[in-house]
């Protein structure tokens, strides 16, 4: 059960309601969890914003998606791996490929470095090895890289936590979790 409600973008504050009306427009649809942060017009345009610079990053659209994949499995959001399944459709990736993604790896070499670097960045809180950092920039990523996925790590724990703190109803097609499937 929804334990913060999504806002309706009809009776949200006129400054919610101008960036859910954006989101609308760019998208054709207004998720859920931008609805859920729009309680806050703050933290939704904050969202947005580093969203929106995220995105202009030299990681692709594949390589993000499958990031956002693998944190979705890895912290049980089951909101976050239905949206990113979608999503991640939308850039090409395959069904095998979006498997191998939530279980924290890839059927493309490098990219795989980049979700394995992801999740260890979650799992250590931050703290990961010289040896795991060496692993991604083994795989060609550089530094700008290296932080752009750090980025897009923190970016999906937010989605994550809001996803699970408020039990979001998915609107995207439901996808089980892997250790419920």
């Amino acid at each position: 059960m929804t334990r913060i409600p999504a806002v309706d973008p009809a009776a949200a504050s006129a400054e919610a309601k101008a960036l859910l009306d954006a989101v609308q427009a760019k998208l054709g649809m207004t998720p859920n969890f931008l609805r859920v942060l729009a309680h806050s017009p703050a933290a939704l345009a904050a969202f947005l914003g580093l969203h929106g610079i995220a995105g202009q990053g030299s990681l692709d659209a594949p390589t993000r998606e499958r990031i956002a994949l693998a944190l979705a499995e890895q912290n049980d959001c089951q909101y976050c791996v239905s949206a990113h399944t979608a999503i991640g459709r939308g850039t090409g990736l395959s069904g095998e490929e979006m498997a191998a993604n939530r279980r924290g790896t890839s059927q493309d070499d490098r990219a795989a470095a980049a979700v394995a670097f992801a999740r260890a960045l979650v799992e250590h809180t931050g703290e990961v090895t010289t040896a795991e950092i060496e692993a991604v920039r083994r795989a060609g990523y550089g530094d700008a890289e290296i932080v752009e996925i750090i980025v897009h790590v923190g970016m999906n724990l937010l989605t994550n936590i809001l996803g699970k703190a408020s039990r979001i109803e998915i609107d995207f097609p439901e996808v089980p979790l892997l250790q419920h499937a």
